[in-house]
C-alpha cells in the first residue's frame, strides 16, 4: 500500500456562527462541500500520528430535525473506499429521503468523509478498530454539545454502508453490538478469517449480543452472484460466508440481492430505507437511555439466500437457520419485489410541500420526502393549469430519477438541488401559484398555495 504524510492532530469546529477560513483549507476532492448551518453542523478532526488512532482527516456532519427535543437515535450513512466516494460523504447529511427516515424516528442523520488518499489503505478507517470507532464518539460527543443534544454521544445507532462502508459498519456491530438497532451492508462485510489475498485486515469474532442485531447484506448480481469475474467477483463469496456463519449462530441476518446492479448503489435505497423503519420501529426504546429492544421471532419470514420468494418462518419446513431472515410479512413483500427488478410498490402520496412563497417572479418552498419513495419532482401550478415540471439534475440508469442526483455511494451530488423556480412569462398580471411533490413512482402530493412576499 502507498505510504502518505500524516497530520498532527487539530480538531476544526465549523457551525453556522462561523465562517470557513484559510486555516481550514483542504486539498480536493474534500475541500468543497455544503454550508453545515443550522439544523446542520460540522466537526473535523485532523489525521493523527499517534499509534492506534485514526491516520486520515475527517469529517463528521449531523442534520438534527426540527422540532425534537431528545434524540432516539443516530441514522449513520457511511460511504466507501477511495477519493471518489468519500469526498461523497459530505453531502450524505443532506439526503431529503434519508432525512424523512431519521425526522419519523427522532433520530440525527449523520455522514461521515473520511479524507483517504487514492491509493492509501482503506482499511485504516474502514476498520473500526484503527481508530475511526473512537474518532466517531468523539463527534458524536462534540456534535451533541454544539447542537445542544448532548444525548448523541448515548443514543442507539442504525448504520448503513457502502463497500468499505459496510465493513466499518458490520464491525461496529462485531465490537459495539449493544448499542447498534440494525446495520444495513451495502457490497461489504467484515471479516471472521484472515484474508490470504489482503494484509491488515484483521478478522473478527462474533459475540452473542451481535447475533440481536438484524442486518442485511445486499451485494449487487454482478459482484460474484451471476457476473463470476472481474473487480467485484469476490463480494459475494464474502457475503456468503459472513451469511453462512452469522446465520448458523442465530443470527437475524438477510440477503437481499439487488438483481441489476455490480458494486454501485443502484435503487438499494428502496428496500434499505424500508427495512431500517422496520427494524427502528422494533428495536428503538421507548425512552431514551433505555436499552434496545428484542426483536420477537413470531413475525419473521425466510427466504433462500438468491431467491426471490420468501414465507413464514411458522410454516417454513426446513432447516431456518440457512435461510435469509426478514423481520415481518411488510418486509418480505417488499423484499420479493425488490429481488425481481428493484420496484418495490408504494401507493401513498408524498408530503405537500411547505412555506410556498412567491417573490416578484420567483418561486420557492420546502419539502420533506416521501419514506418509501423519495421525491422525484415538483408540479408548479399557475392559475390552476399547469406551468412547469421542476427537476433537479435527477438522472438514474435503473429506472427511478431524483430531485436530488446520485452519487456512487448513494449520497446527493454538489451543487445540492434547490427548491425554486422563476416564471419568466408571468407578465405583470397577479397570479396564484401552487407547487406539488411527485414521487419516485408517480404518486402526487396535495398542492400548496403559495403565498405572496411582502419582504424587500
Amino acid at each position: 500500500m502507498n505510504s502518505f504524510l500524516s497530520r498532527s492532530t487539530q480538531l476544526i469546529v465549523v457551525t453556522f456562527a462561523f465562517a470557513t477560513t484559510a486555516a481550514m483549507a483542504q486539498q480536493a476532492p474534500y475541500d468543497t462541500f455544503p454550508a453545515a448551518e443550522a439544523p446542520y453542523h460540522r466537526v473535523r478532526y485532523e489525521a493523527s500520528e499517534l499509534p492506534g488512532e485514526l491516520i486520515f482527516a475527517v469529517n463528521y456532519t449531523v442534520w438534527i430535525p426540527e422540532g425534537v427535543q431528545t434524540l432516539r437515535g443516530v441514522i449513520v450513512h457511511q460511504h466507501g473506499c477511495g477519493e471518489g466516494s468519500c469526498s461523497s460523504g459530505l453531502t450524505g447529511a443532506y439526503d431529503l429521503h434519508w432525512q424523512a427516515l431519521a425526522k419519523k424516528h427522532g433520530c440525527a442523520l449523520l455522514s461521515p468523509s473520511y479524507e483517504q488518499p487514492q491509493n492509501a489503505d482503506c482499511q485504516m478507517w474502514c476498520d473500526p478498530r484503527n481508530g475511526s470507532a473512537a474518532a466517531f464518539d468523539k463527534a458524536l460527543k462534540d456534535l451533541g454539545k454544539m447542537s445542544g443534544h448532548p444525548e448523541l454521544a448515548d443514543a442507539p445507532l442504525a448504520l448503513w454502508g457502502h463497500s468499505g462502508g459496510g465493513h466499518w459498519c458490520g464491525g461496529m456491530v462485531m465490537t459495539q453490538p449493544e448499542r447498534i438497532a440494525a446495520a444495513w451492508l451495502r457490497s461489504g462485510v467484515p471479516m471472521f478469517e484472515a484474508n490470504p489475498d489482503r494484509t491488515g485486515i484483521k478478522p473478527h469474532s462474533l459475540p452473542d449480543a451481535a447475533l440481536q442485531v438484524p442486518m442485511m447484506c445486499n451485494p449487487g448480481t454482478k459482484e460474484g452472484v451471476t457476473v463470476k469475474d472481474g473487480r467485484f467477483a469476490g463480494v459475494w463469496p464474502s457475503n456468503l460466508a459472513f451469511f453462512n456463519k452469522v446465520r448458523a449462530s442465530g443470527g437475524l441476518l438477510g440477503v437481499a440481492i439487488d438483481p441489476l446492479t455490480a458494486h454501485e448503489c443502484g435503487n438499494s435505497r428502496y428496500m434499505a430505507i424500508p427495512w431500517l423503519d422496520k427494524c427502528l420501529e422494533l428495536r428503538l426504546p421507548e425512552q431514551p437511555g433505555e436499552a434496545l429492544k428484542t426483536i420477537s421471532q413470531e413475525t419473521a419470514w425466510l427466504a433462500e439466500p438468491t431467491g426471490t420468494t420468501a414465507v413464514p418462518a411458522a410454516t417454513f419446513d426446513g432447516d431456518p437457520l440457512t435461510m435469509s431472515w426478514l423481520p415481518d410479512e411488510s418486509i418480505a413483500k417488499a423484499w420479493m419485489q425488490f429481488r425481481q427488478d428493484t420496484n418495490v410498490a408504494d401507493s401513498t402520496a408524498p408530503p405537500a410541500p411547505t412555506a410556498v412563497e412567491i417573490k416578484g417572479s420567483r418561486l420557492t418552498w420546502r419539502a420533506e420526502a416521501d419514506l418509501e419513495s423519495g421525491i422525484e419532482k415538483f408540479i408548479v401550478i399557475r392559475d390552476g393549469k399547469f406551468l412547469a415540471e421542476v427537476t433537479g439534475s435527477g438522472i438514474n440508469r435503473y429506472g427511478r430519477p431524483l430531485f436530488q442526483n446520485l452519487q456512487y455511494s448513494d449520497t446527493p451530488t454538489q451543487p445540492l438541488a434547490k427548491m425554486e423556480f422563476t416564471d419568466t412569462t408571468a407578465g405583470d398580471a397577479p397570479h396564484k401559484y401552487e407547487v406539488i411533490t411527485v414521487n419516485t413512482v408517480g404518486v402526487k402530493s396535495k398542492p400548496t398555495a403559495a403565498t405572496r412576499s411582502t419582504a424587500k
